[in-house]
C-alpha cells in the first residue's frame, strides 16, 4: 500500500472535507475522492459517511485511522534510525517512562551519555506500564523503564536500582492522613481510584486478601494526575507508588505507604531480539554499565 494513500486519508479524517483535504496536500478533489474509494475497496469495508458538506468516520474508519497513525509513525521512526548512521554516533533514542522515582534517573542518565554523545537527541514518552508495552511491541519505542513484573518471554530488560513503595494518595485533611500506614481495614473504609493496569489491581487484592466486590471503586486512572484532582475534591483516595506524587507533589496532598509495606523494582526493558539503531545500541550498552553506580 502507497504511504501517501494513508496520509491522504488522514488528511480527510482530519479536516472532515475532502476539497479542504485536497487543498491541503496540493491534489485535486477528484484525485482524494478516487484514492478513497480505492482504500474501501481494497479493505473491502466503507471507512466514510460521505454527507453534503462534511465526512464522518464510520467504525472501521476509526479504527483504519489509528492504525495509519501507527504504520506512518513506525516508517518515520525508521527513515530516522536509518539516516542518522554516521561516524559520529548520533540518532534519537525513543524511551517511555512510567511515573515513578525512576523518572528521577532520566536527567543524570541522560546528561552522563549525551556529554559522550552530544549529537544524539531524545524522545521521552510518559504513560502507564500498557501503554508503554504496546509501544514497545509495535516498535514506536526503543525502551521503556518500567515497574516489574514484566513478561520475561518477550522482553529483555536491566534491572535498575531504583525500588517503590505502594500505598495510598490522601488529602492532607483526611482521617486517613492520620495513619503511619494502611492496612486492609482502612482500605475497605474509602472510595478508590485504582491504576488501570489489571496485573496491578489482581496485586493489590491478593496483598490485603479481598474481592473485588468488598472494594468501594470510585474511578480508574492511568496516570496520577487527573486522579490526584479527584483527592484534591475529596471524591476518592489513589492507589499509587509514592515515587509518583513525589514528582507531582501538591500541599494538599499526602502519601501514605501499605501495611504490611508492598514494593516493587523497575526495569529497562525492550522488545526481544530487537535490532537496534546505533544510538539506542550505545544507550542500552551505557545503561547496563553505569546501573551500578546510579
Amino acid at each position: 500500500m502507497d504511504l501517501r494513500l494513508l496520509e491522504h486519508f488522514l488528511a480527510v479524517a482530519k479536516t472532515g472535507n475532502i476539497t479542504r483535504a485536497a487543498e491541503q496536500l496540493h491534489v485535486t478533489q477528484p484525485t482524494v475522492s478516487r484514492q478513497l474509494t480505492d482504500l474501501e475497496e481494497m479493505l473491502g469495508t466503507p471507512l466514510l459517511i460521505r454527507g453534503r458538506r462534511q465526512v464522518t468516520l464510520t467504525d472501521a474508519g476509526v479504527l483504519f485511522q489509528q492504525r495509519a497513525e501507527e504504520i506512518l509513525s513506525l516508517m518515520d521512526k525508521t527513515r530516522r534510525d536509518l539516516s542518522e548512521q554516521g561516524s559520529q554516533l548520533s540518532g534519537t533514542v525513543s524511551l517511555g517512562c512510567v511515573e515513578s522515582c525512576a523518572s528521577r534517573m532520566l536527567p543524570e542518565v541522560l546528561g552522563e551519555f549525551s556529554q559522550r554523545h552530544p549529537e544524539v537527541r531524545y524522545e521521552i514518552y510518559s504513560a502507564d506500564g500498557d501503554d508503554i508495552w504496546e509501544k514497545l511491541d509495535r516498535g514506536e519505542l526503543d525502551f521503556g523503564v518500567l515497574l516489574e513484573p514484566i513478561e520475561a518471554a518477550k522482553y529483555d530488560y536491566i534491572r535498575l536500582p531504583y525500588w517503590e513503595t505502594w500505598g495510598l494518595l490522601l488529602r492532607q485533611d483526611h482521617p486517613l492522613a492520620e495513619k503511619t500506614a494502611i492496612g486492609r481495614e482502612e482500605l475497605l473504609s474509602v472510595p478508590l481510584s485504582l491504576p488501570r493496569r489489571e496485573i496491578v489491581q489482581d496485586a493489590i487484592a491478593s496483598w490485603f486478601g479481598l474481592e473485588w466486590n468488598q472494594l468501594k471503586v470510585f474511578a480508574g486512572h492511568t496516570l496520577l494526575n487527573n486522579a490526584a484532582l479527584l483527592v484534591e475534591a475529596g471524591l476518592c483516595c489513589a492507589v499509587c507508588v509514592g515515587g509518583a506524587f513525589a514528582i507531582r507533589g501538591g500541599e494538599q496532598l499526602c502519601f501514605r505507604p501499605f501495611a504490611p509495606e508492598r514494593t516493587t523494582g523497575h526495569v529497562l526493558a525492550w522488545k526481544r531480539n530487537r535490532v537496534f539503531h546505533s544510538a539506542a545500541s550505545a544507550f542500552r550498552d551505557y545503561v547496563r554499565e553505569a546501573k551500578a553506580v546510579l
